[in-house]
């Protein structure tokens, strides 16, 4: 049984250069909701919305800005940025199984491939020939890492992971159970109503600090790479066609679609459900809102959106009857102004009185 996590409001305050405002032995040993947390564990206030919630809490200490400690009289961990403050504590309170250094005896390794001996590969594990696993690298139970494929220092691969052929994976690099790396793009040519199977003989090449979902799909590039710039955060079951290429530290949300040789730039936010069309360009630090469908290329910086937002039943239907007319109010309003025109004097029309 795993033994709690201990640090005192000291040893945390020192860890992310806050001002403490509380004894500095008082002991944490987790982490929670503003709403249940208890005396031994920590919270923080990052929303607004939530501040309702701060003259309840039984929280052992709260991760506060200044403005927000003036008004709570419990002790604090007094910081810029509490959202931030909590992302980096939340590492030390992580219970996560660290895996022991070692091949497991049920894995098959090829015999050219490289795995450093400080690396874990876990039960039932397939490395094909010529892969390389660096140092410090973590692969769990039924992954895959498929013939000259490259897993790079640091990288931690959840059970069940498949890697294709020639996939290349930076440093520090996470992988949830079920995502699939290398698979073969969707490629066919149409000769007289008969599809022909088209060879996706490129690969995949993902940078630094990358983080793939669950159940989430990158296709290998049908001659080139598809490509993952340093950074990027991909959400569960997300699908990246072939030839796509993703720009450093841009983030995706679940269920994305992204489609075949599109290209996305940096620091970009792409909400839920959104859907691109192929071959077009996304510029730069774009934000996309949830479930907007990206039909041409994004040129310019900022936010954008397609569809409607949530009605009432009865009010949607109303609004889709009315979309349902503009063809016909728009001819008729036309129409209207041409008649309109007919019978108004214009600006040089000369008056009798």
């Amino acid at each position: 049984m795993m033994s709690a996590t201990v640090f005192t409001l000291g040893q945390l305050a020192e860890r992310l250069g806050a001002t403490l405002r509380g004894a500095a032995d008082k002991q944490i040993s987790g982490l929670a909701t503003l709403q249940d947390a208890g005396p031994d564990q920590l919270s923080f206030l990052a929303n607004a919305q939530y501040r309702k919630f701060l003259a309840e809490t039984r929280a052992g200490v709260l991760l506060l800005t200044a403005a927000d400690a003036e008004g709570y009289a419990g002790d604090v961990l007094v910081v810029a940025n509490p959202y931030l403050a909590y992302a980096e504590l939340s590492h030390l309170f992580d219970r996560k199984p660290v895996a022991a250094a070692g091949v497991h005896p049920t894995a098959v390794v090829a015999a050219d491939a490289v795995v450093d001996p400080s690396a874990s590969v876990g039960a039932y594990v397939v490395i094909e020939s010529g892969a390389q696993i660096a140092a410090g690298v973590t692969i769990g139970a039924q992954c895959v890492i498929g013939a000259r494929s490259v897993v790079g220092e640091g990288g931690w691969l959840a059970p069940r992971v498949t890697l294709y052929h020639d996939v290349i994976i930076g440093k520090r690099v996470v992988i949830q159970s079920g995502a699939v790396l290398g698979g073969e793009g969707f490629g066919f040519a149409n000769e007289k109503g008969v599809w022909q199977k088209i060879a996706q003989i490129g690969g995949v090449q993902l940078g630094d600090d990358v983080e793939v979902g669950a159940n989430t799909t990158i296709d290998r590039g049908a001659l080139a790479d598809t490509l993952i710039g340093n950074g990027v955060k991909l959400d569960n079951q997300i699908m990246i066609a072939h030839n796509v290429q993703i720009g450093d530290n841009t983030a995706m949300a679940g269920c994305v679609g992204i489609s075949g040789s599109t290209k996305i730039g940096k620091n970009c936010m792409i909400a839920g459900g959104v859907g691109m069309v192929g071959h077009i360009e996304v510029c730069d630090n774009v934000f996309v809102t949830g479930m907007t469908m990206v039909t041409r290329s994004i040129t310019e910086p900022g936010a954008y959106s397609s569809g409607t937002a949530m009605q009432t039943a009865g009010d949607w239907k109303k609004s889709a009857a009315r979309i349902r007319q503009l063809d016909d109010m728009a001819r008729r309003l036309r129409d209207m102004e041409k008649r309109l025109a007919a019978v108004t004097p214009g600006p040089d029309a000369s008056s009798d009185a």
